[in-house]
């Protein structure tokens, strides 16, 4: 019976480390060229840090002089709600977040910790009242660690959005 207790923590504890030393970690600043048009924004810092379970997605934006800076926080171990989750395309699509909202949210590590997709339900309001946005994210590693795609799908659009983001190191 012990083995069997030794594989069962093993087994509980190496996502929770795997996770905090993924290679997503770092800030990571957009690619405009290379992505998406960035209605409503000219530039965007993705910030990224994981601790345990626990991953902090920090968005850095800016449109000209006016800078906003928000962060959601998933959780690969379970299921989570989040309020006032933020959404890049919401400023430009006029999709706001419903009032006294929460987002229930779901985070998992794929490919060995290269890949971070997060799930979420989302209330927004709309020009006709309330309705529910789902929406799908993967945060994925390419051309070895020095770059970042970032696809997101909406239930409100017909194409993905795709954000690549360059890894920001101290010289830049």
């Amino acid at each position: 019976m012990r083995p069997f207790r030794h594989l069962l923590l093993l087994l509980l504890l190496v996502p929770a480390a795997f996770a905090a030393d993924t290679a997503l970690t770092g800030r990571w600043r957009l690619d405009p060229a290379r992505s998406t048009a960035l209605d409503g924004w000219t530039a965007w810092d993705l910030v990224i840090t994981a601790e345990g379970s626990r991953v902090s997605l920090r968005h850095d934006m800016q449109w000209r002089s006016t800078k906003v800076t928000t962060t959601n926080l998933v959780d690969t171990a379970a299921p989570s709600t989040v309020k006032d989750f933020f959404r890049v395309e919401q400023r430009h699509m006029a999709l706001y977040p419903a009032k006294g909202g929460t987002t229930a949210v779901r985070a998992a590590w794929l490919d060995a910790g290269r890949t971070l997709r997060v799930e979420a339900d989302t209330p927004i309001e709309i020009s006709q009242g309330q309705a529910n946005m789902r929406l799908y994210y993967e945060y994925r590693l390419i051309e070895g660690d020095a770059a970042l795609v970032l696809i997101e799908l909406h239930s409100t659009r017909p194409q993905p959005l795709v954000y690549r983001f360059t890894r920001v190191t101290e010289n830049k």
